[in-house]
């Protein structure tokens, strides 16, 4: 009886011993899977905002329309009420003009597409890490918006709000996307329409809000071309390759190197 006791506290004492290890292992994987902390920088993430909004719009489901208006109370009135003009989110039966205006064929295909390739968003997350991270190296200050990815019904494509910045995954589904070529899009248009575009737009899109053109400059069509062919190069920089060309951009890449004393705050604020 005895020995019966001691081989089972002997196989207790395993079993702690092989899940101690094994929670070591884990928390070691787990510091080895996240550089970004491990260089001091916090791993950004689009939050899935499109995920719960096609739940509802394909479905009814009455628990995603409730966390869309609890959890994203902000993102849901920016798109009802600015983006798709639907009337005022307290409006008396705006869930059901919402629900009823997406049950259009092209925008349910939309729906379903945006689900197919962006299944996986982990690609875009690194990068926005990457060069929003850059950004604040670059210009020290700026602020860190919140990302989160919705689906607009092809209205714009990224949208900059009070801290927050979102991505109309509807806008970048593919140079040959039949939708797109179907509603008139420009085979100039539709370059830009594309997941590579996802990051450098939201970069432009972010310096534009925090930097814009005064009233008066934005009047003069010379002084708009300057101003974004500065805001492209910025964008540039942090993306660490020359996604923005133009002549604009060369000529600040110029400016800059005669001037390298200049930093990007200085040269986003010239007119």
């Amino acid at each position: 009886m005895q020995t019966d006791l001691t081989n089972d506290n002997l196989s207790v004492h395993k079993i702690y011993t092989i899940l101690l290890l094994a929670m070591l292992i884990c928390i070691g994987c787990e510091w080895h899977l996240r550089p970004t902390e491990k260089d001091g920088k916090r791993a950004l993430a689009v939050q899935r905002y499109d995920r719960i909004e096609a739940l509802y719009l394909t479905t009814g489901d009455l628990a995603a329309l409730h966390q869309m208006n609890t959890d994203f109370p902000e993102q849901t009135r920016t798109l009802i009420e600015d983006l798709l003009h639907l009337g005022h989110v307290n409006d008396s039966g705006i869930n059901t003009r919402f629900l009823h205006f997406f049950q259009d064929t092209t925008l349910q295909t939309l729906i379903a597409d945006v689900d197919k390739q962006y299944a996986d968003m982990s690609d875009i997350d690194q990068q926005l890490t990457d060069a929003f991270h850059q950004l604040q190296t670059l210009i020290p200050g700026i602020g860190m918006p919140q990302f989160y990815a919705q689906i607009s019904s092809l209205d714009q494509s990224i949208i900059v709000g009070d801290s927050m910045l979102g991505i109309s995954l509807d806008k970048y589904l593919g140079k040959d996307y039949p939708v797109y070529i179907r509603y008139g899009f420009t085979e100039r248009q539709r370059t830009s329409m594309t997941r590579s575009f996802i990051v450098p737009d939201c970069l432009v899109f972010y310096l534009l809000s925090n930097y814009p053109l005064s009233p008066s400059a934005d009047t003069i069509a010379e002084a708009r071309n300057r101003h974004m062919g500065r805001i492209q190069y910025v964008a540039n920089t942090c993306l660490g390759y020359r996604h923005f060309e133009g002549e604009q951009v060369c000529q600040t890449e110029a400016f800059m190197k005669e001037h390298p004393q200049a930093t990007p705050h200085f040269l986003l604020n010239e007119e």
